[in-house]
């Protein structure tokens, strides 16, 4: 399995502690302000907006607070703020390639913060294009095992465009391009099979493998990285073995 999907795995478990702390609330809301402010308040004529309420429902986020943030976005309300994507490239320990996504109201500030977690972490900011070329943009829809084989997945969105279907243990990853995320989408919803998230995510074309010291380090840098409110995503090309993560128990 691939750093991106363990990572994935290890965000899942994450998401109890960051939604306590606010953090995760917080960027599921601004994702539903900018999904409304670009392609419209109404989720029905609004794919992208549609999977960020839903990914909001299925956090827990409070109805009342999806609904002000859709408003706010889509000019409905007053006080949504002008929030701009800045994507930054850096390198963290072990030569890992990291791209991280921020959303922010403040570039000045969020660079800043990039900057310090980095450099405090083992990391360094990169030239723009030095990092990015060894990630590809690919829709990733996360499903629930349950009672679910991989086949019974497959089969419902192969003819949808989705490229490969990913077990990450608990759940299942199916990826596909960009492009195919909404029919890929639709296909596990046409055939009655629920889904956690639906969103274009990148994926790394080249990975690093990394023992238990190098995960540790890459981790801690990631979690500093995700402790600002800035900062939306973030994407790296690690390996790390099945061994390692239980050694690691993060």
């Amino acid at each position: 399995m691939s750093g991106h999907s363990k990572w994935a795995t290890t965000k899942h478990k994450k998401a109890a502690l960051d939604s306590k702390r606010g953090k995760l609330f917080a960027k599921l809301i601004k994702n539903i302000e900018v999904a409304a402010r670009t392609g419209g308040p109404d989720p029905d004529g609004n794919p992208t907006l549609y999977d960020a309420i839903t990914k909001a429902r299925k956090s827990s986020v409070p109805i009342d607070n999806i609904e002000r943030a859709r408003k706010r976005g889509g000019g409905l309300e007053a006080g949504g703020a002008d929030w701009q994507t800045i994507m930054y490239e850096g390198y963290g320990p072990g030569g890992v390639a990291i791209l991280i996504e921020c959303l922010t109201d403040n570039r000045n500030r969020a660079a800043s913060e990039v900057r310090v977690a980095l450099t405090r972490n083992g990391g360094s900011l990169a030239d723009p294009g030095s990092v990015s070329y060894m990630f590809n943009r690919k829709g990733v829809v996360i499903v629930p095992k349950g009672e679910l084989s991989e086949d019974d997945v497959l089969m419902a969105v192969l003819d949808a465009g989705a490229e490969e279907v990913n077990d990450l243990g608990d759940t299942f990853e199916v990826v596909s391009e960009a492009s195919d995320l909404i029919p890929v989408r639709k296909a596990l919803q046409d055939a009655g099979i629920d889904y956690e998230s639906a969103e274009a995510s990148f994926m790394a074309t080249i990975n690093v493998p990394l023992d238990e010291e190098g995960a540790r380090k890459v981790f801690r840098l990631i979690d500093a990285l995700e402790d600002s409110d800035d900062v939306q995503n973030v994407w790296a090309n690690f390996d790390v073995s099945d061994e390692v993560m239980e050694r690691l128990e993060v």
